[in-house]
């Protein structure tokens, strides 16, 4: 039999604290102030050596945000315990390489072209990236992720929907991921609002060795605001918890996050922009320099154009800035075009139209 005829070879099971670098399971966290209080009527605070005058910001914040985070799991459908909130994704990420990966001997494996964060973090923690190219029509590569892998991979990063790429795969695939690989499985679902396929998360229970990242950066509308969310079996985001550096989410953060968290636009807001998605795909596929309009589960198309560099610079003349991919692995010639306001998506047209093939 091939091995695209074989069946998913279940692996030894094991508890994610297998792969969890010992000096990490070691490490005493640093103890905040605000750790060592449990509650009561408290009104004289003397323990953290702030300054006492009321600004509005002269406390430390909650170093765990317990009630975002219980507020945020309730919305997530998990629980406060398997709830992790750094500052923005990127905190995230770099967490997975300083619990999981002993600098200098360990590996992780990423799918590419993919999100350039990981490779950053591989490099600024000093593990050797492997990065495996997506199938020609940017389909998940199963196999192949898993012949890159040997005993010394911990991690295996995969962003769904992709970017750029703007593909979501299949849950059964990355499943599949999970069950054959020997380490932590990321899904990266930076853009799931965006998909009809819907998130992994209620999988979470059942593959201790997931870990899913998510943003209020895109769906939401809070890039700004920097707050990344990662969930897990509750022992990984217990670690997370521990190494983070103490006082990671700012009070405002916190208190803004809560608010908007509430707010009643985000539906309205994403139905809009998959809908100007799927306008503005339509309105651009037949122009003369337009080659190809790739499908989308995100809030960008990936455009195949007849000259990347001389239709950036006019869009850039006409005051509208895209991200040229053109030089990542099968994106040859590609632009990458964010979903705007129906206005913004109107402009891109109409410069877009005038330009030949």
């Amino acid at each position: 039999m091939t091995p695209k005829d074989q069946k998913p070879k279940a692996k030894d099971p094991k508890t994610p604290l297998a792969w969890v670098r010992p000096n990490i399971r070691a490490l005493a966290p640093y103890s905040t102030a605000r750790d060592d209080y449990k509650g009561g009527a408290i009104d004289t605070w003397l323990d953290a050596n702030e300054s006492p005058y009321p600004s509005g910001v002269n406390r430390y914040p909650d170093p765990r945000q317990k009630a975002l985070k219980k507020q945020i799991a309730q919305l997530k459908g998990v629980t406060p315990q398997q709830t992790f909130i750094g500052n923005g994704s990127d905190e995230a990420i770099d967490l997975c390489y300083r619990i999981f990966c002993r600098p200098g001997k360990d590996n992780a494996v990423a799918i590419t072209p993919s999100y350039g964060m990981y490779r950053v973090g591989a490099d600024i923690n000093d593990v050797k990236l492997r990065e495996v190219e997506l199938n020609p029509d940017f389909s998940l590569p199963v196999d192949r992720l898993l012949e890159a892998a040997d005993e010394n991979t911990r991690l295996m990063w995969i962003c769904s929907p992709n970017n750029p790429t703007a593909n979501a795969f299949p849950i059964a695939q990355i499943e599949e991921l999970l069950e054959r690989f020997d380490g932590m499985v990321i899904v990266d679902e930076a853009y799931v609002d965006f998909s009809d396929q819907g998130s992994i998360l209620p999988l979470l229970d059942k593959h201790p060795n997931l870990i899913v990242l998510q943003t209020l950066s895109k769906a939401w509308g809070m890039a700004a605001l920097r707050l990344g969310l990662a969930f897990g079996a509750e022992q990984v985001m217990e670690l997370f918890g521990r190494v983070k550096y103490p006082y990671n989410i700012s009070a405002i953060v916190q208190d803004t996050v809560a608010r908007l968290l509430d707010s009643e636009d985000k539906a309205a807001h994403v139905a809009e922009i998959k809908a100007e998605r799927d306008r503005l795909a339509e309105a651009i596929r037949p122009l003369p320099c337009v080659l190809e309009v790739y499908p989308s589960d995100a809030n960008f198309l990936l455009v195949k154009v007849t000259d990347p560099n001389a239709i950036y610079d006019r869009l850039i003349d006409e005051g509208v800035i895209v991200r040229d991919r053109s030089r990542m692995p099968l994106c040859h010639g590609c632009l990458r075009i964010t979903i705007g306001t129906p206005h913004e998506n109107k402009k891109v047209i109409s410069i877009l139209s005038t330009i030949p093939g």
